[in-house]
């Protein structure tokens, strides 16, 4: 029996497919139930942007969630696109004419000359369409929308181009796949590094976060627990992994850092 407490999040549309949820007033997360990534709706009284869009096998199930709120494609300003895989940008394509698409400059690079690995194309199964990037960010940019004012900040380690947005004033933290409910990790991919995650995650730490609003699962009103966890979980992977690097030296395969990872986010639900 769990004792888990019922979710302070209102659900506004809920159906095979996807959810819609509010996480505070005026943004709301779109979380699908496939592989994407979850997209975030922020509408400020200046302009409004998306965090993150899923896969565009999608679209039509983020319309279906953005009508529900009154909101057209054309009336979003700017989608800003966390890192480079798929599952988070893969319907940014659709998102053409006044808006604005912005992603940190080393995932703005990849996505730009299309590197299918590194974006895990095939894992995705999503098409090669081009996406172009029109604004590269870095490290303490501002996202000023009125009543909302997003600083970025530059967390790697899933990948090297891997970004969060926070809110200081609401205490709103989009962390995506940095940080997860209940301390998961996302899974260190081709350019990240754990010892560059353990590095984000303590910046994160730090933070007066209120609601965790990651790219996978469920919102979170105990960031700082979700946060503390994971920093335990990358340094026993950091500490697991060091002698399967020697392996690796010897031509082994990365499956025991993924079963590593796996194991760690096993949560215990009693």
């Amino acid at each position: 029996m769990s004792d888990r407490k019922p979710s302070p999040f209102p659900i506004l549309l809920n159906n095979d497919v996807c959810s819609l949820i509010q996480a505070a007033e005026d943004v709301y997360q779109i979380r699908f139930k496939n592989r994407a990534a979850n997209a975030y709706l922020v509408r400020g009284s200046k302009r409004t942007i998306m965090i993150d869009v899923g896969l565009s096998s999608n679209y039509s199930h983020l319309l279906e969630c953005l009508q529900h709120l009154g909101v057209k494609p054309s009336d979003i300003d700017m989608v800003v696109l966390s890192h480079e895989h798929l599952d988070h940008i893969g319907a940014a394509y659709h998102f053409t004419g006044k808006t604005i698409i912005a992603a940190h400059r080393l995932a703005a690079n990849k996505i730009m000359l299309r590197d299918d690995f590194s974006m895990l194309r095939k894992m995705f199964n999503e098409p090669n369409v081009p996406i172009d990037v029109d604004i590269w960010l870095e490290e303490g940019n501002l996202i000023d929308l009125g009543n909302f004012r997003l600083t970025v900040m530059y967390t790697p380690g899933h990948t090297s181009a891997c970004i969060s947005l926070f809110e200081q004033d609401k205490g709103l933290l989009f962390a995506a796949d940095t940080l997860m409910p209940g301390g998961v990790m996302g899974g260190v991919f081709g350019s990240g590094s754990i010892a560059d995650y353990i590095q984000s995650l303590e910046r994160l730490r730090g933070l007066n976060s209120k609601i965790l609003l990651s790219g996978h699962g469920r919102l979170s009103d105990t960031p700082q627990d979700d946060v503390r966890i994971a920093i335990q979980r990358s340094h026993t992977l950091l500490s697991d992994t060091a002698q399967l690097f020697d392996a690796l030296d010897a031509r082994s395969n990365f499956e025991p850092i993924m079963q590593s990872v796996r194991d760690l986010n096993k949560l215990d639900d009693s």
